[in-house]
């Protein structure tokens, strides 16, 4: 039986404005997806693996919209259908170095999840259960859903994964840091950027602080730097690949997806932490969130043309 991914979260609706400038000079605008953990589902399902999305969606074109693109990528839905609207997210790029999100999910169908929302049956089922420290900061019952789905999983020995993923706009750092932590210390495998380890560790080195936590997997992830691991006690590093970047978008959650699904089919550290930085490459040379994840033959095309393995 093939290792499958669980991961559960708030999708949204997004509008993304064309060209750059400031949103009343926009002409025009593209109506996608958004949402880390769909991401990281539609990354592993491209790249061949087998994931399952579950979250609230409101029962409008949105939420309709949503449930499609994902099935349309390969990803199980599991939608739990509620009364309040399908969260939404504004997007423009006021330069071409600064892009601005505005979240419309206050009380949407999303920000209502709660523990009885994730089954038991599909957690023990998963060869992985991701989640992220996004969700934890959407309400009390969304955080008391990670929690307890986290709990489920280590009782079951299903893995771990969190990717820290620390949103200033839903929380402080004040509020975020013990929640984090708290979820960090219960994972088996942990992604994040230096800043988001510097919330809750106090060590110079974030791949040290992290792991000093109790994951037996540090993935830091560095952006143009590449990224640096403690996996099972082996230190690893990883440069980034020059590449033309578009929309960096979603390039974490690329990355995420292309460590997990190689560790889903049972590939070497390495190599899942190289499969992370050619998905994350990849990603921003192309626009959008997750339209443009890639597949296995576009990571094919990018290491024989960028890189020596």
């Amino acid at each position: 039986m093939t290792a499958s991914l669980l991961t559960f979260g708030e999708s949204m609706g997004i509008f993304v404005a064309d060209g750059i400038g400031t949103l009343d000079a926009a002409r025009g605008f593209t109506l996608g997806v958004a949402g880390a953990e769909s991401n990281v589902a539609i990354g592993v399902a491209r790249l061949g693996g087998d994931a399952t999305w579950l979250g609230r969606l409101g029962q409008d074109a949105t939420g309709s919209l949503i449930a499609t693109r994902l099935r349309s990528f390969g990803v199980r839905v599991v939608a739990v259908p509620d009364e309040s609207f399908t969260g939404l997210m504004i997007r423009f790029q006021r330069s071409t170095q600064f892009i601005h999100a505005d979240y419309h999910r206050a009380g949407s169908a999303g920000s209502r999840l709660t523990p009885a929302d994730v089954p038991e049956a599909e957690i023990r089922a998963a060869g992985v259960l991701h989640v992220t420290g996004i969700t934890p900061a959407l309400s009390d019952s969304c955080r008391a859903a990670v929690f307890a789905a986290v709990e489920t999983a280590r009782s079951a020995g299903v893995t771990v994964s969190v990717d820290v993923n620390y949103r200033s706009k839903l929380w402080s750092r004040f509020d975020a840091a013990p929640v984090l932590r708290d979820l960090v210390s219960r994972a088996d495998v942990v992604f994040a950027g230096p800043d988001e380890a510097a919330l809750f560790v106090d060590d110079t080195d974030p791949v040290d602080g992290l792991s000093k936590l109790g994951p037996g997997e540090v993935v830091v992830k560095d952006g143009a730097r590449g990224c640096a691991a403690l996996i099972e006690g082996a230190r690893h590093a990883v440069p980034a690949l020059s590449v033309t970047a578009i929309d960096p978008v979603g390039a974490g959650d690329a990355f995420v997806a292309g460590y997990l699904a190689d560790r889903l089919a049972g590939a070497a550290p390495l190599d899942r932490l190289r499969t992370a930085i050619e998905a994350g490459a990849f990603a921003v040379t192309v626009p959008g969130d997750c339209e443009g994840l890639p597949t296995r033959a576009d990571l094919t095309s990018l290491s024989g043309n960028d890189i020596n393995r």
